[in-house]
């Protein structure tokens, strides 16, 4: 997890162990293959599905004259809201531009993250209103908990990004808490992050506080921000989501076309059709953003849940949400952009067992699927309502550990130890050989969570739970977090900006 001494800022200490840890890797290289659950012959049955949904069904884009325009003159054909594709359009504009594999830049360059191949980022959990602390309950997140997030997420070398609204600061305005987000990321941390997609001109601003620390030219030739655009499910798009996509496609920033499936409620209950039905909506984001600007970066993005027949409740770390995911990311792949999906995802309230399996199912699958962009990856507490101080470094451990999976075995002649089986022989044991003292530090992976003492240290240790050991933890951190350094005219012009600003319009909690 954490480390202290790192380019752009000194960290505090997460624990006396994590002072062994291997270096900090700006994002995951995988060097393990992806593993997949669908043959080509069935991927091409669900890419054809998905092709009869755009051409047959078509796709409703409400409120929005503009972008049916901009469909209607690459080939579409519109009956009011509804349009629809020929089959191909969509996946062809895509294939033509669209990258498959970007630099998404940080402040300090040592955090760029590569963002498709064979790389893996893992970013914090995103959207939820309420904060859930072990000492304070449940309760309405504010600006201040805000910047604490950004700042474990900082501190947390497990996580390779900042990510974007990682908790609703409902202590702001509405229509003004943007500034205070986009400026908290840019103060607190010097790691990548997203910008403002609730309205159009929030994503306007989002490019210009950009432009403020990177330069115009910069950010109209170079990724700096990624944004997540929802579908609303089921084969709708609305003009808030699309008009945010336009404003940061024009703007060569990226776009995170996400459907937002409830299995069940929002789509069919099976896998195939959850497929299907996803593709062809992200496939009509994607392709609108490649005919705004040719050659924006983008994303597809897979935000599946399983529903609760009985209750209708969403459900986490579900085997057939694992098996979306994992067919998500087969269809990017032969799309030929990068993808997003899964998370530390749980329906549970508090970070108990059942958190902590179902983040762990979730966040696992990913790993193995060949996810590219995981947000959500730590905090996620009550389907995503509540955003958990406990939860965030419990899921910060499990990252870790992928981490270490993920560059799977090591083959090098210190991998194989021959020279320590020689040494020992048979019969006797390797704590003492050279090759166990060369490697003991580093050999296995050590947690910043986890109690593997015996039965009777635990006891003189004060018999603590997993979620206490993450309470002090994570308040650890947060005393000894130090900034990492901005150039102050860079922060006193960022200020002014959003002083301006804010005085051009009145306050508002509508929208």
């Amino acid at each position: 997890m954490p480390r202290e001494g790192r380019s752009g800022g000194r960290r505090g200490r997460a624990a006396a162990n994590a002072a062994e840890a291997q270096p900090r890797a700006p994002y995951i290289k995988r060097n393990i293959p992806p593993y997949e659950v669908l043959g080509d012959a069935d991927l091409a049955t669900i890419e054809a599905n998905a092709e009869t949904i755009l051409e047959e069904i078509g796709i409703d884009i409400k409120d929005d004259p503009e972008t049916i325009e901009i469909f209607v003159k690459a080939g579409a054909t519109a009956d009011g809201e509804r349009v629809r594709f020929p089959r191909g359009m969509c996946r062809e504009l895509i294939q033509a531009t669209a990258p498959r594999q970007f630099t998404q830049f940080a402040r300090n360059p040592a955090n760029n993250v590569e963002i498709g191949g064979n790389n893996t980022v893992l970013v914090p959990a995103y959207g939820s209103p309420f904060v859930y602390s072990r000492e304070e309950g449940r309760r309405y997140a504010t600006i201040e908990d805000f910047r604490n997030f950004v700042k474990l997420a900082y501190m947390a070398d497990s996580l390779h990004h900042s990510g974007g609204t990682i908790c609703e600061p409902v202590d702001l305005p509405v229509n003004k808490r943007h500034f205070d987000m986009v400026y908290s990321h840019i103060k607190y941390s010097d790691k990548a992050f997203m910008g403002s997609v609730t309205h159009p001109e929030r994503a306007e601003d989002s490019v210009a506080m950009a432009k403020i620390v990177f330069g115009d030219d910069f950010v109209e030739n170079n990724c700096v921000l990624i944004n997540l655009i929802n579908a609303n499910s089921p084969m709708t798009f609305d003009d808030t989501m699309l008009g945010s996509l336009k404003v940061y496609a024009r703007h060569n920033q990226a776009v995170m076309v996400s459907p937002f499936i409830v299995a069940g409620a929002m789509s069919p209950v099976t896998v195939a059709a959850v497929a299907a039905q996803s593709l062809a909506e992200g496939m009509v984001g994607m392709s609108l953003a490649q005919l705004v600007r040719p050659g924006s970066p983008v994303i597809y993005g897979n935000f599946v849940s399983s529903m609760s027949m009985q209750s209708g409740a969403p459900t986490f770390g579900s085997p057939e949400a694992s098996l979306v995911i994992n067919t998500g990311a087969a269809l990017a792949r032969r799309l030929g952009v990068p993808f997003r999906s899964a998370g530390g995802f749980t329906a549970s309230k508090v970070p108990d067992a059942q958190a902590a399996y179902e983040a762990a199912n979730t966040l696992q699958q990913g790993l193995l699927a060949g996810v590219n962009f995981m947000l959500h990856t730590a905090g996620w507490l009550e389907g995503g309502l509540a955003m958990g101080y406990e939860k965030f470094v419990m899921d910060c451990d499990q990252a870790a550990m992928m981490a270490v999976y993920a560059k799977g075995v090591d083959m090098s002649e210190n991998g194989q130890a021959m020279d320590a089986l020689r040494e020992v022989g048979p019969g006797q044991h390797f704590l003492g050989c050279s090759h166990t003292q060369a490697n003991f530090k580093s050999a296995f992976y050590r947690s910043t969570i986890a109690d593997n003492n015996s039965y009777e240290q635990w006891i003189e240790d004060g018999s603590t739970s997993a979620e206490e050991r993450a309470e002090k933890l994570y308040k650890q951190l947060l005393a000894g977090y130090v900034a990492p350094e901005l150039d102050p005219e860079i922060d006193a012009r960022l200020v002014e900006f959003m002083e301006t600003r804010k005085a051009s319009f009145p306050d508002s909690n509508i929208s």
